[in-house]
């Protein structure tokens, strides 16, 4: 059956899969949405002896109804191949009562891999599909991962252009070496002095600014994004929570049809949503535990039904996370309304000029799917330290934010449904604060003798990734303010 996609705002409607992914936003600011969530045609136990490619198939072909099996197959097959250092792309391991599905086996160390790594194949097949003529200039915010692997994923490839900004200051060393020793013709990054909040909002506003998309249309560019606002970047994500479920059933770890809970450390609400995604589309997952940092907007807004983002924002050892506008939540909202566009516009529209909106009774209902949670970095050091010291299994700070948050509610709901945790990053792309949560505070500033130390102490091997830039030259240098992004884009164009 074939889907199309509308915006979340209302301005659009009846939009191909291959249109939305090559927009990456829809005109009036809204976030392209399947008119309905497919459901999977083959059962958990005929998924259970697929491949990770086989059932990224199986998943992409329902949402992406306009691409040909060929395409998407060839999609699938050059995104999910050697660059992944294991053969089952996702592995699951089993450590301190949970699953942690690894989704950092990429070239980037990170789960955005899991997706950026078929985009830049989506789109170039859209813009095939759809006859476009223009260079695609594809322009992202990063909180530390998705610009690296927005940038590792493009590099080169013809007929497009990769924007990065990233929060100067706001990112661990080792995600700011990967992006500012990027290689390809094709690439761009600059710092940019604020948060992350800024650059994606900074990001925002140049797509909202049809003036310059005309100037830029004139020099033969048109703008498309690799955020997870992309639904090209949605769809990818869900197939991992199918394939997570669908192992655990081939392994005997769990009876068919038996639910799961899935936790997910997430700042952006992307990676949650996409789970969410697999429930609808017929996954058994009972709960879905929404775990925060410090950074607590989407705990509070779980809690109270209302979204503030008016608050201190806060540097903490999981930077990825340090987000105070979670933009994949207004596809959640708009879920809520009953599709109702006009009353999501509405709300989007406090939140942009007052900085919060709250929730009707009925809608705060409809999200009962969701469980908020967040840890301190006490919590989160305390919970690395703990899975590192009892099983011998290493993970990072994200994944320690979920781990925490995950106990917490074990603890508070004596619910004992088995649980997926969501490993979104190598430990050593965050390699000194892992190890001063696991050995105390450490003296040295030099960030490779700490990755050479953490990998004596847990036995654990370093990713090529970190090896490369040991000493690849630095290609990017750029700073600007935030309010510069426009002149930034152009410059880098011209």
């Amino acid at each position: 059956m074939e889907i199309s996609y509308q915006s979340t705002r209302g301005g659009e409607a009846n939009v191909t899969a291959s249109q939305a992914i090559l927009k990456g936003l829809a005109e009036d600011g809204g976030l392209f949405m399947p008119c309905f969530i497919p459901k999977l045609d083959k059962t958990m136990k005929e998924l259970s002896g697929m491949t990770y490619q086989e059932t990224a198939y199986e998943v992409m072909k329902l949402f992406l109804t306009d691409y040909t099996e060929e395409e998407l197959k060839s999609c699938i097959e050059r995104a999910y191949d050697s660059k992944f250092d294991t053969e089952e792309i996702a592995p699951l391991k089993k450590a301190g009562g949970s699953y942690y599905l690894e989704l950092y086996h990429g070239s980037t160390i990170a789960f955005k891999d899991m997706a950026l790594s078929i985009l830049p194949h989506l789109m170039t097949a859209a813009a095939k599909k759809n006859q476009v003529k223009n260079k695609i200039v594809v322009l992202t915010a990063t909180s530390g991962d998705t610009g690296k692997a927005a940038m590792a994923g493009f590099a080169d490839v013809e007929g497009t252009e990769i924007i990065v900004f990233y929060p100067k200051d706001g990112v661990s060393r080792v995600q700011e070496l990967q992006m500012v020793t990027q290689k390809g013709e094709n690439t761009h990054v600059a710092a940019i002095h604020g948060n992350f909040d800024d650059a994606q909002t900074g990001v925002k506003r140049i797509f909202g600014d049809k003036e310059f998309a005309r100037t830029l249309d004139e020099k033969g560019f048109q703008l498309s994004s690799a955020n997870s606002i992309n639904i090209g970047r949605l769809v990818p994500q869900v197939v991992y929570y199918v394939y997570a479920y669908a192992k655990l059933l081939a392994g005997g770890e769990i009876t068919d049809g038996e639910p799961v809970n899935v936790t997910v450390p997430t700042g952006n609400f992307g990676n949650i949503l996409a789970a969410y995604f697999a429930k609808q589309a017929g996954v058994p997952i009972r709960k879905l535990i929404c775990a925060s940092n410090e950074n607590k907007v989407l705990y509070d807004f779980f809690r109270t039904g209302t979204y503030d983002r008016n608050r201190d924002f806060i540097l903490t050892s999981s930077p990825s996370m340090d987000i105070l506008i979670s933009s994949n939540l207004e596809r959640l909202i708009y879920l809520s309304t009953g599709c109702d566009a006009a009353a999501n516009a509405a709300l989007m529209k406090e939140l942009s000029e007052k900085g919060s909106y709250t929730v009707t009774a009925e809608m705060k209902t409809f999200m009962e799917d969701f469980q908020g949670g967040f840890a301190s970095e006490e919590e989160n050091r305390a919970a690395m330290k703990k899975i590192f010291k009892d099983t011998g299994y290493l993970i990072d700070t994200h994944t320690g934010v979920a781990a925490a948050v995950y106990e917490q509610y074990r603890a508070g709901s004596n619910d004992d449904t088995k649980n997926i945790i969501a490993s979104t990053a190598s430990p050593y792309k965050f390699s000194r604060s892992v190890l001063e949560a696991i050995e105390g505070e450490q003296k040295t500033d030099d960030e490779f003798r700490i990755i050479g130390h953490l990998a004596e102490i847990s036995g654990v091997r370093i990713p090529q990734a970190v090896e490369e830039i040991r000493t690849a030259p630095v290609r990017h240098n750029t700073e600007c303010d935030a309010d510069k992004m426009k002149e930034a884009v152009l410059n880098f164009l011209s």
